[in-house]
């Protein structure tokens, strides 16, 4: 890293990340070597590599680290831009930032400086995403509330209007748990085609879901499952409520039902 060595006077250096070393000296040791800088600066005396750091996110963790210099501000000083302090502590920020501020108002009392704590700036870099997220959940649970209801209705009707044939078995002398199995069953039926039809559907849309998200698949055997048991649920709850209630109906009455 830099040292107080690396003076106005002294030979210009510079610290490199981890991917600028392997692209430009591939299997080699990158320190002593030198690069030029006056494309970035205007400054055309050359840097030396004293040091290697890890790559990192500048502005959002969603691209990849790009490959970064670092020279000394003592060597380099670009005048009219904004300068950057890190401080690692083990104080709370909101102790911590009324010590850092009365230290730059006694150092430079003409600059207003603006803090930020690391989670800020993480948060702030995923904005946009988590509002874009924020938006497809709340229309996703829309989406299934809907589902919930419009498959309760369509089939608590279709079980309403079969009250006529529950009469007709009951009549004939059928059991009430076998009625009930009967229907059940063949709301089972009729759900779980649904459930593969849409199932299917979801698969085809992953790879839109994948572009808005970050290191997440977007197929979750959890979040299927889960939706696919609330669906049969709600399905067989419309059936066997309608279902009970011809079953306590008079024979006679359910046959004269409309």
């Amino acid at each position: 890293m830099f040292d107080d060595r690396d003076g106005p006077d002294a030979p210009h250096v510079a610290v490199v990340s981890q991917s600028v070393a392997r692209t430009t000296w591939p299997n080699q040791d990158p320190l002593g070597r030198t690069i030029e800088y006056g494309n970035m600066d205007g400054d055309m005396r050359l840097l030396t590599v004293v040091g290697v750091v890890g790559d990192m996110h500048y502005r959002s963790l969603e691209k990849p680290p790009e490959p970064t210099v670092y020279a000394n501000y003592r060597q380099r000083l670009r005048g009219g831009l904004d300068f950057n302090l890190v401080v690692r502590a083990a104080t709370p920020p909101n102790v911590l930032l009324g010590g850092v501020r009365h230290v730059v108002r006694d150092r430079a009392p003409d600059v207003a400086p603006r803090f930020q704590t690391f989670q800020d700036v993480f948060s702030v870099s995923l904005a946009t995403r988590r509002f874009n997220l924020t938006l497809v959940g709340v229309f996703a649970v829309t989406a299934l509330l809907l589902a919930s209801v419009g498959i309760y209705g369509v089939m608590a009707y279709w079980v309403a209007g079969r009250t006529h044939e529950v009469g007709i078995r009951m009549a004939l002398g059928a059991v009430a748990a076998d009625v009930l199995r009967l229907v059940l069953g063949q709301a089972f039926r009729t759900t779980v085609i649904g459930l593969v039809v849409g199932i299917a559907g979801a698969l085809a849309l992953t790879r839109t879901m994948q572009s808005m998200l970050f290191e997440v698949s977007a197929i979750d055997p959890i979040t299927f499952a889960g939706v696919a048991l609330l669906m049969v649920i709600v399905a067989l709850v419309a059936c066997y409520l309608p279902t009970r209630r011809a079953l306590r109906v008079d024979p006679m009455t359910a046959l004269r039902h409309e």
